[in-house]
């Protein structure tokens, strides 16, 4: 297994925007090699109402959307904290990603819900495997909210850290995930095995 310079992290929420994007910036910083993505079919963003959300297709730039809703409301998506969001995002890439486009493998992939952990999995198993190569998915339930974002990219990252610490991640993970539920007093953490 790579060293905590080399192992490679995906981490995964629905529209690439606030929960998969904070944990991307926060590992980024901590020197690994991490790259994030959506699995929903759009990009869903809060609207002016419950009923009313701002939807935009995957390759959408951060910077287009910023434009979108500093020109539809800027004191309303300021004060619900999206331009402040979205001018973060696009310091650390161009536009969303969805999962289910990219052609990259990582040793590890994380997931911010139980409903996008499945839709990985969906995803995983609808293709025919190439190479056998083994990536462990792993869930934490983060609320899809500025400050539980935050909170969450320091429990992934030290999630992370140990993981990228381990010589064999196969034969480890499962201690390590024990360890981390108990010492964080996490709640029960899915985990399984896919494969490339």
């Amino acid at each position: 297994m790579p060293t905590s310079k080399e192992i490679s992290v995906a981490v995964i929420c629905s529209s690439n925007m606030n929960r998969s994007m904070e944990a991307h910036a926060f590992l980024s910083k901590k020197g690994f090699k991490v790259k994030s993505f959506g699995t929903g079919d759009k990009v869903k963003l809060p609207g002016s109402g419950p009923d009313r959300p701002n939807v935009y297709d995957f390759g959408t730039s951060y910077n287009e959307i910023y434009n979108d809703l500093l020109a539809k409301d800027k004191q309303l998506y300021t004060q619900m904290g999206l331009l402040h969001m979205l001018d973060r995002n696009r310091r650390i890439k161009s536009r969303p990603e969805r999962f289910q486009a990219t052609r990259e493998k990582f040793d590890i992939l994380i997931t911010c819900e139980e409903r996008v952990y499945d839709q990985v999995i969906e995803f995983m198993e609808s293709r025919t495997p190439v190479t056998n190569q083994p990536v462990h998915l792993i869930n934490i339930d983060i609320q899809d909210n500025h400050e539980e974002a935050t909170v969450g990219s320091f429990l992934i990252c030290e999630l992370v850290t140990r993981l990228a610490r381990s010589h064999d991640l196969d034969n480890d993970i499962d201690h390590i995930l024990d360890e981390f539920e108990s010492d964080k007093k996490a709640k029960m953490m899915l985990h399984t095995v896919l494969f490339y």
